[in-house]
């Protein structure tokens, strides 16, 4: 599929999608959505990547949702456009590999929701965390809500959510919305030093653990211990396993295969 909204590039081991709408800010869209749903079937293949970075660029990360497409929306049609960025969401949330939203500027309503679907997010300082759309006469409707009560909590949920509250960069991190920050010239390098820090890890015990944070989070915390141990055992089918364990008793570095 070529694409026309997006530019995608695996180089390394790393993936990366940069959002490229840039006379609409990044503004997200069905077409847009539609070709990241595409790029991200490609990464779902195990061993296609190690890592994705998320990116909308130097300027903007992305300034939610394409307002002309949703000002004279009947229900039925909004609820469309909502599942349009919900699956894409979803998709980068059950990707077997780490995700890391590389925020430059604004991440607005929906571009929020995008970002928050990562596993990571590094923050320039100049970077703006937003969900504006009450404030508009609707309301987030990707996953927002969702996802940002774990990372802040209640209260400040509240006040993102129902008073349209922004968190700059250093404010994000230090509440635990994002987990790094940034000059606002090196957000990309730091994302890429994340990325390769990960890329030190055994691929499958990072995936494991992935998908066990996943289910934890958004299941009962019996389930989620159930899918931790689940989790844990499959490990051991890998050979990383003894490898690691091995690297340990030995006192040396670990050399991992990243091989099923």
């Amino acid at each position: 599929m070529s694409y026309n909204n997006i530019i995608f590039e695996i180089e390394d081991g790393v993936a990366v999608i940069t959002l490229n709408r840039p006379e609409a800010m990044n503004a997200l869209c069905g077409d847009l959505n539609t070709e990241m749903l595409d790029a991200l079937s490609v990464l779902s293949d195990f061993g296609r990547a190690r890592v994705l970075i998320l990116t909308g660029g130097r300027k903007v990360f992305a300034a939610g949702a394409d307002i002309k497409e949703m000002l004279f929306a009947t229900p039925l049609r909004a609820g469309d456009i909502a599942r349009s960025g919900l699956l894409v969401n979803e998709a980068i949330e059950s990707l077997p590999i780490p995700t890391i939203a590389a925020v430059s500027g604004a991440a607005i309503g929906g571009g929020c929701e995008l970002a928050l679907a990562c596993d990571f997010r590094v923050a320039g300082e100049s970077a703006v965390f937003s969900l504006p759309e009450v404030g508009l006469g609707i309301m987030p409707g990707a996953g927002g809500t969702q996802r940002l009560l774990p990372l802040v909590g209640l209260g400040l949920t509240r006040e993102m959510v129902m008073l349209g509250r922004r968190l700059r960069g250093r404010e994000a991190v230090a509440v635990g919305l994002a987990n790094r920050l940034a000059d606002d010239d090196a957000v990309m390098e730091t994302a890429r030093a994340l990325a390769a820090e990960l890329m030190k890890m055994p691929a499958i015990s990072l995936m494991s653990a992935k998908k066990a944070v996943n289910e934890g989070a958004n299941n009962t915390l019996t389930e989620g211990k159930k899918q931790e141990t689940a989790a844990f055992a499959l490990t051991f089918s890998a050979p990383d396993q003894r490898e690691g364990m091995q690297a340990m008793l030995e006192k040396r570095p670990p050399q991992y295969t990243h091989s099923l």
